[in-house]
């Protein structure tokens, strides 16, 4: 069997490990509505529940990424309804910088995601989620970081 035909095989089967690190007033209270409203959305997120978007350091996205996640999600509320008056804005600077960084470092960019979802939300909270899964499913697995495996 041939390389591409083996790497072909292995990605087809690939599920994808997301961390995704949601701002607690918004983004987690939309994730907490598609899940109460028995909205179906891919499996394959392990969320982190942070009080602001704008308090996601760019060294836990490397971390996460060090640490055996295939990709990487960070929302928060929408730019101007942040309950922290300018959280949000800053994560937007902060993660607009922490994706040329990780495009310097190799990464692909579909590994990592900034977006914004309200706590009404939960539809498009679904739709994030979707995205993102098949983004990283495009590109495989992350083998780049990895140190060790961690069972999250």
């Amino acid at each position: 069997m041939t390389e591409d035909k083996a790497k072909a095989t292995v990605t087809t089967d690939f599920e994808p490990n997301i961390v995704a690190f949601l701002c607690n007033w918004c983004s987690y209270a939309g994730a907490d509505l598609a899940g109460t409203s028995r909205i179906q959305y891919p499996a394959n997120v392990k969320v982190i529940r942070v009080m602001c978007s704008g308090r996601v350091n760019p060294l836990f996205v490397m971390n996460a990424l060090q640490q055996g996640a295939d990709g990487v999600l960070v929302s928060g509320c929408h730019p101007g309804d942040c309950h922290y008056m300018h959280g949000n804005y800053y994560a937007r600077r902060r993660f607009t910088l922490m994706r040329d960084f990780l495009e310097y470092l190799g990464v692909e960019p579909e590994r990592f995601r900034a977006s914004w979802v309200s706590a009404s939300e939960g539809s498009k909270w679904k739709e994030v989620i979707e995205e993102v899964v098949e983004g990283v499913k495009s590109v495989g697995p992350m083998d780049q970081f990895k140190r060790r495996q961690l069972n999250w």
